[in-house]
């Protein structure tokens, strides 16, 4: 590392909580992170920024709120995300780490819902789910309907009645600092999809895990459909690397986006074969749209942003999709190594 630690923060030996992001450029946001933070509820944490970012351009921003809350900031240019967390880890003095992104907006009351829940129920593994804030755009509001919906994900990033085993992700995830240890951290040779790989290592291991629903934090994730098509492209490419780790954590809901992908090509030529099977492919494309579409209005509250969650989920589905029999045709058919670089 260039620099390991430009300066340290507070004078307490431990805290409860240590609260960990990586970060990369987006200096308004990270900002608005910190702002956040300093609203907190629960006194008992520190804030620990590992930087990447060339030039050093964010530690200005985290000067600022150096005296306004327990703050460590690391830097090395072009430290990556799995490396920029292990390194916060490695000067944390929290009972539990809790990794954030730099782009989300904290309740006042985060820290208090998961200290109740935690004094109810002991875990050694635990996440929230992600929200919109009502000031987001309506492109915001609509990619984040279409990552947290039953109709696209399954609720497997956070809801009650998600399908399947809840993995936290890195956007919200907590975890016991012992257990972060004991299975030493995130694996720095997975560039996306490391979140998911830590949680199935540490479920693996024996470590207590549950979802704690009031946890929850704004995510604003990308601004636009094209940044956004490119997130879950390596999102679906990732889930190949995972399988390939984990073979037993390969879920249904994890193929209906290439299923999905695949059915507009089929459709076209089912219009080929017969018009008949064609029109009724379409009907069944166009009643799950439309189902979509309702379920966002009645979530929303908008009709802008349940006609822009249809084309979000339509983003989505297909760049995971992609993203997905991209990297199984690298990997199984094409027989290479490491699968597609992402």
């Amino acid at each position: 590392m260039d620099k390991l630690s430009l300066w340290h923060r507070g004078k307490k030996d431990k805290v409860r909580y240590s609260l960990i992001s990586p970060t990369f450029k987006r200096a308004d946001e990270v900002a608005e992170f910190l702002d956040s933070l300093q609203d907190q509820d629960f006194p008992d944490f520190e804030v620990i920024l590992a930087d990447g970012t060339p030039e050093q351009s964010l530690e200005q921003v985290a000067e600022a709120h150096r005296g306004k809350l327990d703050l460590h900031f690391l830097y090395q240019s072009g430290l990556p995300v799995s490396d920029a967390r292990n390194a916060a880890a490695q000067v944390a003095r929290g009972t539990f780490f809790i990794f954030l992104d730099s782009d989300c907006l904290i309740p006042p009351d985060y820290l208090n819902k998961i200290e109740a829940h935690l004094s109810l129920q002991a875990l050694d593994l635990f996440g929230g789910p992600d929200a919109a804030h009502p000031n987001f755009t309506p492109v915001q509001k609509a990619i984040s309907y279409t990552m947290t919906s039953l109709f696209t994900t399954g609720g497997i990033r956070g809801k009650k009645q998600g399908i399947g085993t809840f993995h936290p992700r890195g956007f919200n995830m907590g975890i016991r600092a012992d257990w972060f240890r004991k299975v030493e951290g995130y694996n720095t040779k997975l560039v996306c999809g490391e979140d998911v790989d830590l949680s199935i290592r540490l479920i693996a291991a024996g470590a207590t895990s549950a979802l704690i629903p009031e946890a929850f934090v704004y995510h604003k994730r990308r601004t636009d459909f094209r940044k956004f098509f490119k997130q879950v492209f390596r999102f679906g490419a990732a889930r190949i690397h995972l399988f390939r780790q984990h073979p037993g954590e390969l879920k249904i809901t994890h193929l209906f986006p290439a299923v999905f992908l695949l059915a507009h090509p089929i459709t076209l030529l089912l219009f080929l074969i017969s018009c008949p099977l064609g029109l009724l492919a379409s009907l069944g494309l166009a009643l799950y749209g439309l189902a979509l579409f309702l379920d966002a209005w009645r979530s929303e509250k908008s009709l802008w942003v349940a006609l822009l969650s249809v084309r979000a989920a339509w983003t989505q589905l297909f760049g995971y999709g992609w993203g997905f029999l991209r990297n199984l045709w690298a990997t199984y058919v094409l027989r290479k190594k490491e699968g597609l670089r992402l």
